[in-house]
């Protein structure tokens, strides 16, 4: 698939927002698991052992302009990106948008929205009722076998999503891991908008590769090691720094965002 097909957006009604439909291959369902203060962006310790760790959060449009300010000051080459405006989106952390981004892995923007939209109408977008469901009902609104073993390896996890926002960002993105279907793109879009960190970039999304080749001049598009390793000198703003590639690049493409 072509990595124009490879945003994941808003679905129309909603407040969210959100990336892209991950690159072939990153979080098959089927592979092996492997602060905020008062509602504002900043800092709050973890709860780990010995020094407390920092979680640093995006949570409200002021965070988020001070970090694009912060991030141009880094890398004066996003000023073009970040002056197209960038998209805040903060997510509900909890079983609803981890299963939605599970479905919308390695698809197309437009069929994952189709099918995100039948399982709404259908109530599937619970633990209590993935557990209950049958086959056939997973079957009819369009989630491949793949996918229904994912969302039913959810429900079973019974998943305590407030404990993830007090786990540092490597912490919180281990324990999505090790959930069935949960690769790292998945797990790190979900800690970008879902857990609203600062400093999370998806490199394995091919968008977001293709939007540092044409930014940065490149000669040609970075692999997730390599885009990674440009992303180091980015931190602690990645989550910025994520914002702003995919935006150049749909206005690239020409593709519409619904903001």
């Amino acid at each position: 698939m072509g990595c124009d097909a490879q945003f994941r957006w808003p679905r129309p009604g909603e407040a969210g927002g959100g990336a892209g439909a991950g690159p072939a291959g990153a979080d098959d369902p089927e592979a092996a698991p492997a602060g905020r203060s008062g509602g504002r962006g900043g800092c709050r310790g973890g709860d780990g052992l010995g020094a407390r760790a920092v979680i640093q959060t995006i949570d409200d449009e002021a965070a988020l302009r001070r970090g694009a300010a912060a991030l141009v000051a880094l890398e004066p080459r996003f000023a073009p990106a970040v002056a197209i405006g960038l998209p805040l989106r903060p997510r509900t952390n909890g079983f609803a948008e981890l299963f939605s981004t599970i479905v919308y892995q390695q698809v197309s923007m437009a069929s994952a929205q189709a099918v995100w939209t039948r399982c709404e109408a259908a109530g599937l977008t619970t633990g209590a009722a993935l557990a209950a469901a049958t086959d056939e009902a997973l079957r009819a609104v369009g989630l491949t076998r793949p996918k229904q073993r994912a969302g039913r390896a959810l429900a079973a996890a019974d998943m305590d999503f407030a404990a993830l926002e007090r786990m540092p960002d490597d912490e919180a993105l281990a324990r999505l891991m090790a959930l069935h279907g949960v690769g790292p793109w998945t797990a790190q879009v979900y800690a970008l908008f879902a857990l609203r960190r600062a400093d999370i970039l998806p490199a394995g999304d091919v968008a977001l590769q293709e939007g540092a080749r044409s930014l940065f001049g490149l000669g040609q598009r970075p692999d997730a090691a390599a885009l990674s390793r440009m992303a180091k000198a980015w931190a602690p703003w990645r989550s910025v720094a994520a914002r702003a590639l995919w935006v150049y690049r749909l206005r690239e493409t020409g593709r519409e965002t619904v903001w």
